[in-house]
């Protein structure tokens, strides 16, 4: 073949039907939208102190606001496979973003902040969790069906602009809003929590209203059956488990009803959940791309790797305004070059796979996330923030060299027709990850907190000494969050010594082809 007839043939992209479509359009489409829930994410970092004053709550039941949309998300990933592939990809794009815009539309309209109206706000969380578990994996597993294999570094780093770059800058865009009012295109923003999902929500209703004519059927679909006890299994199974840590920020780890139970039935039915996917002749999930050695390696580092973020990026904004008395946007602006970073290096990142493999990558990258986390352990009251921005802008540095290289070394481990299974297996773990280190970080640190605080009657008697006591207090509790995050980035290390050193192509574990 000429290297005419290649350029021709790469240049002619087509849909499922043999249209052709603007693929780079609907990239962008796609990114946009995308970005704007998993933005959802990690938007609420520095409002968790607003909504506790406005709501009159408790730090841990404001945090319900990030843990019920790790949940919800959490439940959904895993039924993206099968929707992937019995729904036409237009049509379950343009019914995720709907769900999205409705979601953000609940949130921004929630009742008068008060106690008894928090579950209308919680609802909204969950409906936008819901349509993000659909529309993130689906936007992996597209690129990696309109791209060519030797572009899939490239391709994962654009995804992580989305999948990183979000959940990074979500906090700083909040204290922005948060900060004062804006006046943008003559409109004028006010400084409420509202707003934050005001510039998301505007955004998402274009990229709908766009949809119709720019996103196009890309994946093949088959009508498949859909096992219904599988889907039932894996919604309690999950559900169930995760919903047991969301509840022990509030309830604390001895509460049999509401913490051990559901993790154990969790446990028990996502058992028999994996057991009888390996039963079918047609999963529901198909979990035999866990026989992939290094699919298996690369899900367990990232897992890892967004618990060691998680455990910083959650509790940094809560230290910066409760131990520094920044502000909402000051706490965000110490983030915001780590954001940069993320964004910056994710393509970067993706194009030194394309070359060098995702080992290395992921070692180098875990050794500099330990090195930037340790000192966090260490931080106290006069700590220089100037410091601090440094330390996190490494720690994502770090993150950015082993997120996208691993996924796109765990998608392009398996054989394309199973992405959607492998995509739906690698986000679940993740978002599970996410789901428990929140929850566990949230009560613990809390817990430490609470034990550590000096009497009430010293208020009165020596409120000085009082204040000094309660700051330490504090900081008890984010050293304890922060040592977890280097524990966890110490484990993505050790596993990812197990990575294999170039480009997989489908090596199925023995004895399990």
């Amino acid at each position: 073949m000429t290297e005419e007839v290649q350029k021709s043939k790469t240049e002619s992209v087509v849909d499922i039907h043999g249209k052709p479509y603007r693929r780079g359009l609907m990239v962008l489409l796609v990114l946009l939208a995308t970005f704007a829930g998993v933005l959802m994410q990690t938007v609420l970092g520095t409002t968790i102190p607003t909504l506790m004053r406005d709501y009159n709550i408790s730090m841990a039941t404001a945090q319900q606001a990030t843990t019920w949309f790790l949940l919800a998300n959490g439940i959904m990933i895993p039924v993206s496979a099968y929707l992937a592939t019995k729904f036409s990809t237009k049509r379950l794009y343009m019914v995720a973003y709907l769900a999205l815009f409705l979601g953000m539309v609940i949130v921004y309209a929630a009742p008068a902040p008060k106690p008894s109206t928090w579950w209308v706000f919680l609802v909204g969380r969950i409906l936008q969790a819901s349509a993000v578990g659909i529309s993130m994996p689906l936007m992996q597993v597209v690129f990696v069906n309109i791209y060519p294999p030797e572009k899939m570094g490239m391709v994962m780093g654009m995804a992580g602009l989305v999948v990183g770059l979000a959940p990074a800058i979500g906090p700083t865009f909040a204290g922005w809003i948060l900060d004062k009012n804006h006046i943008i295109f003559g409109l004028t923003l006010s400084n409420s929590w509202r707003t934050i999902f005001l510039l998301p929500m505007l955004v998402l209703g274009l990229c709908l209203l766009a949809s119709p004519f720019v996103l196009r059927d890309v994946l093949p679909n088959r009508d498949i059956h859909l096992d219904v006890l599988s889907l039932i299994e894996s919604v309690l199974g999950f559900g169930l488990f995760l919903w047991g840590f969301t509840n022990v920020a509030t309830d604390g780890w001895g509460k049999f009803d509401t913490v051990i139970l559901p993790i154990i039935l969790g446990v028990v039915i996502i058992a028999l959940f994996s057991r009888r996917q390996f039963k079918l002749e047609k999963s529901f999930l198909d979990l035999r791309v866990f026989k992939i050695k290094q699919f298996t390696l690369t899900t367990i580092v990232i897992a890892l790797i967004t618990m060691a973020m998680m455990g910083v990026e959650m509790m940094l904004p809560l230290y910066m305004q409760e131990v520094h008395g920044l502000s909402a946007l000051n706490s965000g602006l110490i983030l915001l070059p780590g954001a940069l970073m993320m964004g910056i290096m994710s393509p970067i990142a993706g194009i030194a796979y394309d070359k060098v493999g995702a080992k290395r990558l992921a070692m180098v990258g875990a050794v500099i996330l330990m090195i930037g986390t340790f000192p966090f352990i260490y931080l106290s009251a006069e700590t220089p923030n100037l410091f601090i921005t440094v330390l996190y802008s490494m720690r994502m540095f770090g993150i950015a060299m082993v997120f996208m290289p691993l996924t796109a070394s765990a998608m392009h481990a398996l054989p394309v027709e199973e992405a959607a299974d492998g995509t739906a297996a690698n986000n679940t773990a993740r978002q599970v990850a996410s789901a428990v280190v929140v929850a566990l970080l949230s009560s613990v640190t809390q817990n430490v907190i609470t034990n550590a605080e000096p009497a009430k009657a010293l208020k009165v008697s020596n409120p000085l000494h009082y204040a000094d006591k309660l700051i330490q207090a504090m900081l008890t509790g984010y050293h304890v969050s922060f040592a977890l995050g280097f524990v966890f980035a110490i484990l993505a290390f050790l596993v990812a010594l197990f990575l294999q050193g170039h480009r997989p192509q489908h090596d199925v574990m023995k004895g399990d082809a």
